[in-house]
């Protein structure tokens, strides 16, 4: 089983950055691919950032050039830095590790960002 505890969200003015992070525990090495995932007030979960073993990463369209997600060489730590950020970004974001078994999902962190 992998945990996955999200951490780093919290209240901040547009413009302004946060970096989130999730920690990893368990059975790391089954990981292949991190992501992180957002859900806004009323709307769908959607994908933010991916980023795989191997170092190749994707971001949807609204997040390209301001946000950057990257991987220790642990593997167990994988982090979203969120710059100029936007009152649309404001959701609940959620780390998740893929594996060959499974995908995980940790329980979210809210970032709120005020206009």
């Amino acid at each position: 089983q992998v945990r996955l505890v999200e951490s780093g969200g919290g209240l901040v003015q547009a413009g302004g950055s946060l970096r989130l992070t999730c920690a990893a525990s368990g059975s790391i090495f089954s990981i292949n691919t991190m992501g992180w995932f957002r859900q806004g007030p009323g709307k769908q979960r959607e994908l933010v950032a991916l980023a795989t073993e191997g170092g190749i990463t994707n971001y949807t369209d609204s997040v390209k050039g301001r946000f950057t997600i990257s991987r220790d060489n642990a593997k167990n730590t994988v982090y979203l830095q969120m710059n100029s950020l936007k009152p649309e970004d404001t959701a609940v974001y959620y780390c998740k590790a893929y594996t060959t078994r499974l995908n995980y999902w940790g329980r979210g962190t809210q970032v709120t960002v005020s206009s």
